[in-house]
């Protein structure tokens, strides 16, 4: 069930990488729960640029025309409420990064399906450098999560007190209250607990009894979510967590959320094996400075038809 939810909500701008295949489907079917009321939704489909110097423009006006192909089946599917746009860049991932900037985006939304091109871009085909510093939220569908059905009626929050783990909590929240759902936060207490530069204590195990309990009063002090508290690897229980929930919402702490999943972070852990899907917040939305002299940019292509 739909509520209404605040004026100023979250998700109204939302970019979603398409490729034709089963990973772009199931990043329309997670976008369209994720999206506010009333958001623009932009259907994206990146193409490389020719590699063959002496054919590169007869290669480009080929994948152009190709690629608006794709986005009108796309479209003509999900309905001619969306945008499409088309782009033309050395990589997936820096063009879908690019085309959020340019688009304002606040969500991207891709799909994990490894032998689509959008899954190679997450799951590593060495385009994934060129997402670092994503300027908004990323979701991740599951495979096959199209087909699936599912609904937002449980949603769980990887919770640790700092600030990227509140703005999921906030998250969740709000959607939440669009959907009448429950969120469920989880902590978990693992030697990483252990402030840095600090030894460990001999009596480890009751110092993580002390830990847990003292995690579980912070979890109940969160007002109407379900805390819980689990010992072990973050990467680990968080997967375990995902198996119980309809959506996965975990802060980013380094160069924006995909820079976080390309780096061997527990969101990148997660990314492969969460068993629902994966939203990953930012720590901020700025640019990092420097971008523009990166990786060759990008020719958007937008379209109406």
């Amino acid at each position: 069930m739909l509520l209404d939810t605040p004026e100023e909500a979250m998700f109204m701008r939302v970019l979603v990488g398409v490729d034709g295949l089963q990973g772009g489907h199931d990043a329309v079917a997670l976008a369209t729960l994720l999206a506010a009321p009333g958001a623009e939704i932009t259907l994206a489909h990146v193409y490389g640029k020719g590699l063959m110097p002496h054919h590169g423009a007869q290669v480009r006006s080929a994948q152009s025309r190709q690629s608006r192909e794709l986005l009108q089946r796309e479209r003509d599917a999900v309905g001619n409420n969306v945008e499409v746009i088309s782009c033309a860049a050395g990589s997936v991932g820096r063009g879908l990064h690019e085309l959020a900037e340019r688009l304002g985006a606040d969500l991207l939304v891709v799909g994990s399906c490894r032998r689509a091109l959008l899954g190679r871009v997450l799951l590593g085909d060495g385009t994934t450098s060129s997402l670092n510093g994503a300027p908004c939220a990323v979701a991740i569908a599951p495979m096959a999560y199209a087909s699936a059905g599912r609904a937002l009626s449980s949603l769980g929050v990887g919770y640790d007190g700092s600030p990227e783990s509140e703005q999921g909590l906030d998250a969740a929240r709000e959607l939440a209250r669009r959907y009448a759902a429950t969120v469920r936060a989880l902590s978990v207490v693992s030697l990483q607990s252990i402030p840095y530069g600090e030894p460990i204590r001999e009596n480890w195990p009751d110092a993580a009894r002390q830990l847990m309990d003292e995690e579980l009063r912070r979890l109940r002090g969160l007002g109407e979510v379900e805390g819980d508290v689990s010992y072990g690897d973050p990467s680990e229980e968080l997967a375990h967590f995902s198996e119980t929930v309809d959506l996965l919402v975990v802060g980013s702490r380094g160069y924006g959320p995909v820079g976080r999943l390309m780096n061997g972070s527990t969101s990148n852990y997660l990314a492969q094996r969460a068993h629902c899907p994966l939203l990953v917040l930012p720590r901020s939305a700025r640019r990092e400075p420097g971008a523009d002299a990166r990786e060759g940019g990008v020719q958007a292509h937008a379209s109406s038809s």
